[in-house]
């Protein structure tokens, strides 16, 4: 694609000499690795140095930022524009629509138009998947279930029964909807009894889940997630618990059931959620921090158990300078031992 259409195509200005409108770009690159035909973006800092040594052909750039003599397209916000270039330059393969011979579709299963089942799928009885969905091989959906239009279940996943799916649903290999959530009555000696969980799971429009994520049905009521909300791999979400729209989770967070998170809360990997508790819209959690306790919203948290960053923050400092003020605590012990001594000498007074 010409320079010049990805400009068009993204709304970008481009910046650079006579005839750079016609470079022919290949492919997309991280401008460390770029070559001869890539187009490359810088949105840190700490990225701007290489502008002076990458091989790549172009390069999306702050408007104002020195382009160091390259051709540079000119977004508000480079890391989204490379987003949308990414976009344009995405040639994986969409299955085409067809049912596959070796699928078991169940006689009441209702398929939208346009719809792709893969090898060895099964669907259950009086499901419905909505138009130009696609299901890769291996795919299983239990019976009950209701999934919207463009729906992508990749290979392995696993919807269960009763479960409500809206439009522009992914679930990345092995992602599993609807599995029972964790819940068991204690009996002394005895074998833990298990509850029932007869809830159910709604995903909302454009929810996207990582591998090997899992979202439990509740026991009664719904496990929710709003729209758009992102979850990476290996994410668990307990049974009954609800996630705001736009909020996005890590990989290996954890949330207990009967959680409450809000719209747009980002969280970094390995972040812990005990459950029955509360967390605020647009709240900021750091990687591997343990919420214990209810968030408000709007703050930034970090830390075990989680506190406000600035806390965090100076208790990491003074954490880092314990041995230091251990050695001085002995010497001042020391020498208060030695002064003590030294005044019970006999005679002194």
């Amino acid at each position: 694609m010409r320079l010049d259409e990805i400009a068009h195509r993204l709304d970008l200005e481009l910046d650079g000499r006579p005839g750079d409108e016609a470079i022919d770009i290949r492919s997309l690159a991280p401008i460390e690795d770029a070559a001869e035909g890539d187009l490359t973006f810088v949105a840190a800092p700490r990225y701007r140095p290489l502008l002076r040594t990458t091989k790549a052909s172009a390069v999306i750039l702050a408007i104002g930022e020195d382009a160091c003599g390259r051709a540079a397209l000119r977004a508000r916000d480079p890391y989204s524009a490379f987003a949308h270039a990414l976009a344009l330059f995405d040639r994986r393969r969409r299955p085409l629509p067809g049912i596959h011979p070796t699928s078991v579709i169940a006689p009441s299963a209702r398929l939208g138009e346009r719809v792709s089942i893969g090898a060895f799928v099964v669907i259950g009885d009086d499901s419905v998947v909505g138009d130009d969905s696609v299901l890769h091989p291996h795919v299983v959906v239990y019976a009950s279930v209701r999934i919207g239009r463009r729906f992508t279940a990749h290979a392995g996943s696993v919807v269960r029964e009763g479960v409500t799916i809206g439009d522009d649903v992914v679930l990345q290999p092995g992602a599993i909807v609807g599995g029972d959530g964790f819940g068991f009555l204690p009996s002394g000696s005895d074998v833990p009894k298990s509850i029932p969980q007869i809830g159910g799971v709604r995903l909302e429009d454009h929810v996207e889940l990582g591998a090997n994520t899992t979202v439990d049905r509740a026991t009664v009521g719904d496990t929710v997630l709003g729209r758009g909300v992102k979850l990476d791999n290996l994410v668990m979400v307990g049974h009954g618990s609800r996630i705001g729209a736009g909020t996005m989770l890590a990989g290996q967070c954890g949330m207990a059931g009967s959680t409450r998170i809000g719209e747009r809360v980002m969280a970094g990997g390995q972040a812990g959620f005990a459950g029955h508790l509360r967390v605020g819209d647009d709240v900021r959690i750091a990687a591997r921090a343990g919420i214990i306790s209810d968030v408000r919203a709007g703050t930034t948290v970090a830390g075990m158990p989680a506190v406000e960053i600035a806390l965090w923050r100076r208790t990491a400092s003074a954490l880092l300078r314990l041995p230091e003020l251990l050695r001085r605590v002995r010497r001042l012990e020391n020498s208060l031992a030695k002064t003590g001594r030294e005044d019970a000498e006999p005679g002194d007074g």
